[in-house]
Formats: structure tokens, sequence, C-alpha cells
């Protein structure tokens, strides 16, 4: 298999869980050219991942006739040998048919499952299993059926260069007024509308609570039209005496996420920033509902062992109880965050 087409065309996150499923690939097949098809807002993560050679945006299955018969005719002209649908519906089985891609894989998922010539029963519905397991699965019955040993990735799955990553935060530094030397803790209050989140007072009782133990530097990160909700956070800190900036102008997601990587620790809810720092193995914090879809083990974040520490509430068979975040209580968790926190600090 020289050229291979994966497909993970949804949201940044669940890009990001698929960063050790493109690892894989590429370490057990260094010699194959890797592409990845993805839509225009994670094109610029994709351009980052060492174990991406090539890129494809894909134009939504929401676009026009047009639109989409150009996109198949573009990759069949990449004269593809493989492709493994990491994410299946509809469109994306029907897209890899067209394009007459020889060997097509994907997860056996409804109708659409009849349109690949090889189908993976996974059952990603019962939450298992770690989202990115899921995806490694695929890649490992892939290489399995084309008789090559897999080979086990790790983290980090992204790093940039030392002096990149220093000149990086010596501007952060000068453009938030935060000292350098002290460990920076960054808190995204956001939630991209893609999961539950804690409440914004909860988010000031936890930095509060952080900072009486911990002296940090707190940056609250916001992305597009979240500079409000983290602004509203900056002056519920202030109340509490908490000294903070907020940072939600960048030049990009790749400048973004390299000022990811010099954070000290990043506290979120189950969302992109939050995968992006765990796939640069900034050590996370996640905050995640407990009903099955969106627990913490089935988003967790591709962090290496002891660098996650994840809260939900209390399980319930009630799914608006399981999906409570205000069940969450601050004060209980702090001694886990708080000493989670120091042994990263001390490290």
């Amino acid at each position: 298999m020289k050229k291979i087409l994966v497909i993970r065309n949804d949201k940044i996150g669940d890009f990001m869980l698929a960063w050790p499923a493109f690892a894989m690939l590429k370490e057990s097949l260094p010699e194959a050219e890797i592409t990845a098809l993805v839509p225009s807002y994670t094109k610029a993560l994709a351009a980052l991942c060492p174990s991406i050679d090539k890129v494809l945006v894909d134009c939504g299955k929401d676009a026009d006739k047009l639109r989409k018969k150009e996109l198949v005719t573009t990759i069949k002209a990449n004269d593809f040998d493989a492709s493994i649908c990491l994410f299946s519906n509809s469109y994306n089985a029907t897209l890899v048919w067209k394009a007459g891609i020889p060997f097509r894989l994907a997860p056996a998922t409804k109708i659409s499952q009849l349109l690949y010539n090889h189908r993976i029963t996974q059952r990603r519905s019962q939450s298992a299993k770690p989202e990115y397991e899921y995806n490694l699965d695929l890649v490992r019955a892939f290489l399995a059926k084309i008789g090559v040993e897999a080979k086990e990735p790790s983290a980090p799955y992204l790093a940039f260069p030392t002096s990149e990553q220093a000149a990086q935060k010596t501007k952060l530094a000068h453009a938030l007024a935060i000292d350098e030397k002290t460990p920076w803790l960054y808190v995204h209050a956001g939630s991209g509308g893609s999961a539950n989140n804690l409440s914004l007072m909860q988010y000031a009782d936890l930095v509060a609570g952080i900072c009486k133990k911990t002296k940090v530097e707190v940056v609250l990160t916001a992305g597009p039209g979240e500079a409000k909700k983290a602004a509203e956070l900056q002056a519920l800190l202030s109340i509490k005496g908490i000294d903070s900036v907020v940072y939600d102008k960048n030049d990009g997601l790749q400048d973004f996420t390299c000022s990811i990587a010099c954070a000290d620790a990043f506290i979120a809810g189950s969302t992109g920033p939050l995968h992006i720092a765990a796939t640069l193995d900034v050590p996370t914090i996640g905050f995640f509902p407990a009903k099955r879809s969106a627990t913490p083990l089935r988003w967790r974040p591709i962090n290496s062992d002891g660098h996650h520490l994840a809260f939900s509430p209390p399980t319930d068979k009630d799914k608006n109880v399981a999906a409570d975040m205000s069940k969450i209580h601050i004060r209980a968790i702090l001694p886990d965050v708080n000493a989670f926190l120091a042994r990263l600090m001390e490290s």
C-alpha cells in the first residue's frame, strides 16, 4: 500500500483523537503516503501533524453537487490504494465508493457499510473504550489485513521545536504581561457548543482554590465568539482577588496550538482545545458529562499516563442528571486537583 486516504471529517476534538491512529499508520508503514481528508476548519491542524503527508479539504455533505463531484474527481486523481474511514456515515461511504478506491475499510455502521469492502464491527455506541482506541483498532485491523505488524505509538503526538516554543512563550509573556518563570495555568471556559461544561462560577471557585495552594499565572483562553465568556470569568476571579489575563487573539489555529504548548496545565470541558493540549501532552484537567455517549472514558484525551485528570457528575440512569455539570462539587474535587498540579509542578 503506497497511498492511503484516512478520513476524519468531523469536529476538532474528534480529529485530535485520531492522531494516535495516524501515528500508528505512519510508524508501521513509513514509506506510505498518508493523506487526510478533513474539513476546512481542521486543515491547519492536519498540516501540523507529523504523521500526515498530504491534506485534502472536504467540501462537506451539505455542499452542492458540483463541489462534491469535484472532490470525487480529486480523490480519483490521487489514485489511492486504500481508504480508512475513522468516522463512517453515508456521505463518507459514498465518497470513497464513487472514487473507486480498491481497498475501503470502515466501521460496520448501518446500511452505508455495504459500500465498503472491508468492515470492522465496533459498537461505539456502547462507549466501552476511548474514542482514540476505536480509531487505533481500525488501523490495527487494516494493517493485519495487509500483513503488516502494527507499531504502537506513544505521546506526545505533536511537539514544536524548542526554539519556536520558547519564542512563542516570550511573545505571549510580553503581550499578556505575565511572568515567563511562573507556571502558566490555562483555563478554557467555552464549549464551542460541543459538550456540557462547568458554569463560570464553578470555574471561578476552582481557579481560586488552585491559587490558594499554587502560584500560577492564570490565562483564560477563548475561541471565536467566546471572548465575552472569558471576560466574565475574569471579572468573577477579580472579585475573589485572583489576577488573570484573557487570551482571545491569535494568528490562527497553528499559532493558538503553539501557545497551548506553552502552558504548564490546561483546564477545560470536553472541547477541541482540551484535545489539542493533550496532543501536545500538556497536562489536562477535563470535565465531562456522565451520560454514556460523553463519559470521561469515551472522550479521554490522548495524554500520556499521569498527565490527565477527569471529573464528571455522579452516574445516574436519568440522562438529565448525568449531564448536569452543577453536580460536580468544586470543594470536593479541589484536593485531587491540587495534588495533581503539585505533582506536575514538582517534576
